[in-house]
């Protein structure tokens, strides 16, 4: 048996509070520190009687030679100096989406990690639901066959951020996902980003990302603050089988339907193609029975085992920097009337 990982995390904002639940929760880490500007909070978020200790100096954390790894979870602005400095420290590192505001400094930091032999994990969280796993396997495995289509809606009546448009806020989610499910040699060849800002808050509150795939598929994403009602689905249409997430729904998070519409095989001239015949297929939905649990846990044990294995962890630092170079072409798409923009 291996020693559990001396783990710190930095940021006890929003989403620090949930990575020490975690962490605390994961075997194989070790929770030696909370780091946080506003100490006070950092202490009340470890409560009276914990062993972890509690600073407001980075430095400090990353001089611990009992700390092999971080988790950061501070204002995206900040990301690229502490993820830096920790990995010149010799630190594994797991951090928040984005990885940093810009692709540039992004591809400094992966980088970085892989020329020092050091673990760079994105936490996107979505993909270590049991729903996204069996998603993945199902179109990776060939079970819907081809993929034809992929629609999203990411919809709310959402906190209208002052610092990002809705792209930026929610789409990541999305395309993580997308990065993480689609077969390897499927990927984005171009995109165009519509968007409206209808209360005039100054930034985009309703947006659609159109993603266009080297298959010459078509993958279509809204987003959307002003939604008085949360949607939260995705469908994946297949050449076989299509898939139907709806994240909200605990009784039925995925539906797998053998539904969708034949052509007749081989070339058809253009006469023939007028009367081909088009048949539709209707057949049985499957409800597949998935276990429940928190995501974050699976992004602890996977960050746990990435550093133990010495193996690229699922969401390595490559894949946020696939997301982040999409969400910088939807913006060009967005600043310049919607535009096709190449990757």
């Amino acid at each position: 048996m291996t020693s559990p990982i001396g783990l710190a995390v930095i940021g006890a904002g929003y989403w620090g509070p949930n990575l020490v639940r975690n962490a605390q929760a994961t075997p194989a880490l070790r929770l030696e520190w909370l780091c946080d500007l506003d100490l006070q909070r950092a202490q009340s978020v470890l409560g009276a009687y914990s062993t972890v200790r509690a600073t407001t100096s980075v430095e400090q954390v990353l001089a611990d030679p009992a700390v092999a790894a971080v988790a950061v979870a501070t204002p995206a602005a900040t990301h690229f100096e502490i993820v830096r400095a920790a990995l010149e420290a010799g630190k594994h590192v797991l951090v928040e989406k984005p990885i940093t505001p810009s692709a540039d400094d992004a591809a400094k930091l992966v980088e970085l990690a892989e020329r020092s032999g050091l673990t760079l994990m994105l936490d996107h969280t979505y993909c270590y639901t049991a729903a996204v796993r069996h998603i993945r396997e199902l179109v990776r495995g060939g079970e819907i066959g081809d993929v034809q289509f992929v629609d999203s809606v990411r919809i709310n009546l959402g906190l209208v951020q002052p610092d990002v448009d809705v792209l930026w806020d929610l789409a990541p989610h999305d395309l993580s996902i997308l990065d993480f499910v689609l077969p390897e040699n499927v990927t984005p060849v171009a995109v165009a980003a519509h968007g409206s800002d209808p209360i005039g808050a100054g930034r985009s509150c309703v947006a659609y990302l159109t993603v266009w795939l080297s298959t010459g598929v078509i993958a279509h994403i809204h987003v959307n603050w002003l939604s008085p009602t949360k949607i939260r689905t995705m469908v994946l249409g297949g050449s076989r089988r299509t898939i139907v997430w709806d994240d909200l729904n605990p009784s039925q998070r995925i539906g797998v339907y053998d539904r969708g519409v034949d052509r007749q095989a081989g070339e058809l001239g253009l006469d023939e193609r007028r009367q081909a015949l088009i048949s539709y297929r209707l057949g049985d939905i499957r409800v597949p029975a998935l276990p429940e649990g928190e995501a974050l846990r699976g992004v602890m044990a996977e960050f746990a085992a990435a550093i133990t294995e010495s193996r690229a962890p699922l969401t390595d630092g490559r894949s946020g920097l696939r997301v982040l170079r999409l969400l910088e072409a939807a913006s060009r798409s967005l600043d310049n009337g919607g535009v096709r923009v190449e990757l």
